[in-house]
């Protein structure tokens, strides 16, 4: 039985080896512009933030220490339209908040941007609603590295810009 659970552990550990090889790899596949598709560069990302006006915040939390709450307020302080979107809150800074994009789309109409605050493995879903939704770009906060994600947006028609700040481009467009 001993033997079970450390040979369950070794391959759990090389596992998350391997998890932190491959995003490690996704990182410099984008720094270095290696990526299957095309991404939004600094200047064209900023000119995509500076023409929308509504904006979809995916993981948006009424905590206000999560980065989320903090950044969707400095949208909306700003003068954006934004609408929350996570399954676990009913509001957000005073906003109601939606179960998913294409629910919140079809209540209140289109996204200029899906700007997305989750951890990289699950964006690829969020991916297809704001491709199903008619959504203009996806945003992939600071962080958040998905080549699936990006591939499935681009194919839907989608702009993508991943690894960056919505209020730090904001305020660097200035």
């Amino acid at each position: 039985m001993a033997d079970r659970n450390e040979r369950d552990m070794a391959r759990e550990e090389l596992d998350r080896a391997r998890d932190e090889r491959d995003r490690a790899r996704d990182f410099l596949d984008l720094e270095e512009g290696r990526g299957p598709v095309p991404i939004l560069d600094d200047a064209a990302a900023r000119e995509v933030l500076l023409n929308a006006r509504r904006i979809a915040v995916v993981g948006a939390s009424p905590k206000p220490h999560r980065t989320s709450h903090s950044i969707m307020r400095y949208l909306m302080d700003v003068g954006y339209e934004c609408v929350p979107i996570n399954p676990n809150w009913d509001e957000v800074l005073g906003q109601r908040v939606y179960r998913s994009v294409a629910v919140a789309t079809e209540a209140t109409g289109r996204f200029d941007i899906v700007d997305v605050f989750r951890r990289s493995e699950l964006t690829a879903e969020v991916a297809r609603d704001a491709v199903a939704a008619g959504a203009g770009c996806l945003w992939l906060q600071v962080g958040v590295v998905s080549w699936e994600a990006a591939r499935i947006a681009h194919e839907g028609g989608l702009t993508v810009v991943m690894d960056r700040c919505t209020m730090v481009e904001h305020r660097i467009a200035g």
